[in-house]
């Protein structure tokens, strides 16, 4: 850990902030973009949407695998070679082949998702301290709100040059957080080899892989078909499988891709489980908040405001998510960090029973999803600050990166829940109530349970 006088500089802090937010940015090329892309590649619109499922698929395999190769001395290498498969993958999404290479550059741009995590650990390779804190939480909503501001910068830039213009522009940001991260980006200090764990990497990654495909194709294939129940059944199998495998080899004293008894440490345990309360119900408001805008009202509700104001819909979330990384650090350093999870998880869950009260108005949702953005920026910035602290440094990247893995998982459960909800429910103005107020409880059952895990830690 670097001491005071040798943290490190701002040009290298804002050569990891642009690696995070430009990542995050690429990230969000897929989902405002699939409408376009099925009418430029006269494909159906569940063929297209595989430019959001491939990205997010692939990122959601790759994030602990580069998490526990982004230890050490392989950090820089690791951190710069996934860059130059991003920028590879958006270059190849540009180019006019097809929608087959389309969706394969894709599935290479979502390996971008997997760098936060190797971003955290450099940051606590440079800063300590109070210093370290303040650039965690920053580097957090930086995730966050890249991914914010890129649905409406891409859905303009989409209109006025088309999809290859999209990704072109895609393109030009990682090439210049690839350049950055060449001449800026330090290499990590020597420190033992942690070898990767191949069994438990193939077991993870392939769990993973069927359980997002159930999720993410559920409603196209049919929640009880062979292929859903193939899918999701299989990868859950295999996810447990993992965790027996895991278990072995921690009781042998070897290291595992994920250590699970860092992941369910107290400080560490409850982040990991208000991420996914948190990461669901976001999707959730997010396809709350698209419904209603897009909806024609003939459901019972319904602003029929189409879709250029779906995606700015995006951007009161995204700068109250940065505004809300000011206040968390304030109080991280007034009263403690501890109280940013069940704080956050309460205005996150406020956010959808305004949404629910208020919904004739597009003014009421951006309302909504500003406060949104507030309890999502509570929490998704005090993740570093809370489970950094709490883990061995050359587990940092792993530990994020596990961290990270939840999100993604979160985030498709939530999309694919709130829709089978308002399906089940009837897909009418008391569906949608009911929907956001399951996620709503959600966000405060999660909060409850911070809350009691820090009153037991307390009082331990």
């Amino acid at each position: 850990m670097p001491s005071s006088a040798d943290q490190g500089t701002s040009v290298q802090f804002a050569t990891l902030a642009a690696i995070t937010v430009v990542t995050g940015v690429v990230s969000s090329l897929g989902a405002p973009l699939v409408p376009t892309v099925a009418e430029e590649q006269h494909v159906p619109l569940s063929t297209a949407q595989w430019v959001l499922t491939a990205a997010l698929l692939a990122g959601a395999v790759v994030t602990p695998v580069l998490g526990r190769l982004g230890t050490g001395r392989r950090r820089r290498p690791v951190l710069l070679g996934g860059l130059v498969v991003v920028l590879a993958g958006t270059v190849l999404s540009a180019l006019p082949l097809g929608i087959g290479p389309m969706i394969a550059g894709r599935a290479l741009q979502g390996v971008g998702m997997a760098l936060a995590p190797l971003a955290f650990a450099v940051a606590r390779d440079l800063w300590s301290g109070p210093e370290l804190l303040s650039r965690l939480a920053l580097l957090s909503v930086a995730t966050v709100s890249g991914a914010g501001l890129g649905y409406p910068v891409s859905s303009l830039v989409a209109d006025h040059f088309g999809i290859g213009g999209a990704y072109a522009f895609g393109a030009g940001l990682i090439g210049t957080a690839t350049l950055l991260a060449l001449r800026h980006l330090p290499s990590a200090p020597d420190s033992a080899r942690q070898p990767v764990d191949v069994g438990g990497a193939v077991l993870l990654c392939t769990g993973t892989l069927g359980l997002l495909l159930a999720v993410s194709q559920g409603e196209r294939w049919g929640w009880t078909t062979p292929p859903t129940v193939l899918a999701g059944g299989g990868g859950l199998l295999l996810v447990l499988a993992w965790v027996g495998w895991s278990a072995g080899r921690a009781r042998r004293g070897r290291s595992s891709l994920v250590d699970l008894r860092t992941a369910t440490r107290r400080g560490v345990r409850a982040p990991n489980a208000v991420t996914v309360a948190i990461s669901v119900s976001l999707y959730g408001l997010f396809t709350l908040v698209v419904v209603v805008l897009q909806a024609d009202g003939s459901a019972g509700f319904g602003l029929d405001a189409g879709v250029a104001v779906s995606g700015l819909a995006l951007v009161p979330y995204a700068v109250a998510s940065i505004a809300s990384n000011r206040i968390a650090l304030v109080m991280a350093r007034g009263v403690g960090s501890r109280l940013l999870l069940p704080l956050g998880c309460v205005v996150f869950g406020s956010s959808l029973l305004i949404l629910v009260a208020w919904h004739d108005a597009v003014w009421q949702t951006f309302l909504a999803m500003a406060v949104g953005g507030l309890g999502g920026g509570l929490t998704f910035s005090s993740m570093a600050m809370l489970i950094v602290p709490n883990v061995a440094a050359e587990e940092t990247s792993s530990a994020m990166a596990f961290n990270q893995l939840l999100r993604y998982l979160g985030f498709s459960v939530g999309s694919a829940l709130t829709v089978a909800l308002l399906e089940t429910w009837g897909a009418d103005a008391g569906a949608f109530r009911a929907t956001g107020l399951t996620m709503a409880g959600i966000c405060l059952v999660a909060g409850a349970l911070a809350t009691l895990e820090r009153t037991t830690a307390r009082a331990a």
